[in-house]
């Protein structure tokens, strides 16, 4: 994927600040990934309502919404037209969670199938413009910062935090029970320049210890994105360099991430890794050494730009062989469909997005913007400005009875 400056608006008070990070930004988060094949086709519809594995309700913890469990932290059963929407946690150091809730009525309705660390699967989205649009909740009840998080905005300068855009953000999803999702801690791109490895390891364990400490219910961190080959930090000497696994920094990002936001759900986030073959068989490789070295990983994050290119059986098979070749489930944490024809948009969203809703390796989706003219990618707009949906969108929001 060539380089793109990302079109941020000047929508909040520290608007400045973040564009100053944000235009550095050469392709946010994804930088050389590759299409696989030809486009997908038409495919299956959402009707027949799969739920997935749902485990029993703990005390008080009937979903009537997609609710959450209770204090025993276990995931109700769904209730009654209970929607997978909000309130789709369960309660403190809950187990794996059980569905998150049937449609109320017909068909294409799916349940929930059991997220990680006592989440349910979730559909989430990410920051427009550097703020979350009004009605968020309406459609999406996870959410990641799409440039905030990142290091370079969130401390532009040592020992200067620019926390404005950041502090809206989880205010609203706390005030509406969405899951916060961190993204991310350590990249490649956009990281402060002031870092180096005389200073990194003091420098990381500040950044994220300040971070967790300020947004203390962040269920999910992507901890290091786009591990190399596709972006190496200048400053991984100072975190411990290659040493004796090739990857012991990022053995130490995990480490420094579970002392700091010891509840989280830390992932390992990288592009074309349900795509493409060499880069499937890589991620492996990698988390399964961390994994040996006591990196305390939690799941693997699947960016998924690309998966609209290639079959869905294909994308199917490279995230079914992570979970299988190491025993974490994959989260598809940027997935967008960039397609400027509606009908076929639609048809792809409705086929890989059916076969992710019930794969029971994928603990939950994040789309990559929904407004037509304010994401990454061109064409992966699905509403536009005034509220009318692109046909995927009616579609998506149909399947999860939203």
């Amino acid at each position: 994927m060539s380089a793109r400056n990302w079109r941020l608006a000047g929508a909040v008070a520290a608007a400045f600040l973040l564009a100053a990070c944000a235009n550095n930004e050469a392709a946010d988060d994804d930088a050389g990934r590759t299409g696989n094949g030809g486009a997908v086709g038409t495919g299956g519809s959402g009707a027949g309502g799969v739920v997935g594995a749902g485990g029993a309700s703990g005390s008080g913890g009937n979903n009537e919404t997609g609710g959450a469990g209770g204090s025993g932290g276990r995931a109700g059963a769904s209730g009654s037209g209970g929607r997978m929407g909000t309130g789709g946690t369960t309660g403190s150091g809950g187990a794996t969670a059980g569905m998150g809730g049937a449609r109320a009525t017909g068909g294409g309705g799916a349940a929930g199938i059991g997220g990680a660390g006592g989440i349910n699967k979730f559909v989430g989205n990410i920051s427009t413009n550097g703020a979350i649009r009004t009605g968020f909740v309406t459609y999406w009840n996870q959410f990641s910062p799409e440039n905030e998080g990142k290091w370079g905005s969130a401390q532009p300068s040592q020992g200067t935090f620019n926390w404005a855009a950041l502090d809206r953000e989880y205010a609203y999803t706390q005030s509406n029970n969405i899951i916060f999702k961190e993204h991310n801690f350590i990249w490649g791109k956009q990281q402060p320049t002031w870092v180096n490895d005389t200073n990194a390891q003091s420098a990381v364990q500040t950044w994220m210890n300040t971070f967790c400490q300020r947004y203390p219910n962040t269920k999910l961190i992507d901890v290091v994105n786009e591990p190399p080959p596709h972006t190496t930090p200048a400053y991984i000497n100072g975190m411990g360099g290659a040493g004796t696994t090739g990857y012991d920094w990022i053995v130490n990002a995990f480490k420094w991430a579970r002392a700091a936001c010891p509840n989280a759900i830390l992932i390992l986030n990288d592009f074309n890794t349900i795509e493409q073959s060499a880069d499937n068989t890589r991620i492996i490789s990698i988390v399964n050494t961390i994994k040996a070295a006591g990196a305390p990983i939690d799941a693997v994050g699947a960016q998924g730009h690309g998966a609209y290119t290639t079959a869905t059986a294909t994308v199917k098979g490279f995230i079914d062989k992570i979970t299988q070749q190491t025993g974490l489930p994959v989260y598809v944490t940027e997935y967008d469909i960039n397609i400027a024809d509606d009908t076929q948009q639609k048809n792809i969203m409705q086929e890989q997005f059916t076969m992710f809703w019930n794969d029971a390796n994928v603990h939950g989706i994040t789309l990559w913007g929904y407004i037509v003219g304010a994401t990454w990618e061109t064409n992966t707009g699905l509403q536009q400005t005034s509220g009318t949906m692109r046909p995927a969108m009616t579609w998506l929001m149909s399947f999860l009875g939203r």
